[in-house]
């Protein structure tokens, strides 16, 4: 076992050499007991989503990398910046939120969805989207979760 540094937040992380990873519905959670992350870049309470499923909620989460998208009801998958300019100043005044796309993401703390039992992560773990369904070979098969 090794112990792990929590950078302040929560308790430290035992991480058994064994432990491959920790799934809640589409997601998995692979353990990076060593990640240091900026403490100024963690966001509380953040959703992770794919398209317009419901949120997993994130107790603490940081991102790296991707792109800034516009996202609503009409558009779950984001548009760009240059994509939202270029809509009408009516269709701007729908309910939109600003989200990161294809980013790489972290997460710690507890994991909840209204369909799932809610997980503990005790230490940062990389946040992964099961994508079996995208396999050329499960192309006549239906991913049901």
């Amino acid at each position: 076992m090794k112990l792990a540094d929590s950078f302040g937040i929560g308790k430290p992380c035992w991480v058994r050499k064994n432990d491959a990873f920790v799934r809640q519905g589409e997601w998995f959670f692979l353990p990076r007991p060593d990640l240091r992350v900026d403490r100024k870049l963690v966001l509380k309470r953040e959703p992770i989503q794919r398209g317009a499923g419901k949120p997993h909620w994130c107790w603490w989460l940081y991102r790296e990398g991707g792109e800034s998208v516009y996202v609503s009801r009409r558009y779950p998958n984001g548009l760009t910046p240059a994509e939202y300019e270029a809509l009408t100043s009516k269709q701007r005044r729908r309910d939109w939120r600003l989200m990161t796309r294809d980013a790489r993401v972290f997460a710690k703390g507890a994991i909840s969805h209204v369909d799932h039992k809610t997980i503990w992560l005790p230490c940062w773990h990389e946040v992964v989207l099961n994508r079996e369904s995208e396999a050329q070979s499960m192309r006549h098969v239906a991913f049901l979760d």
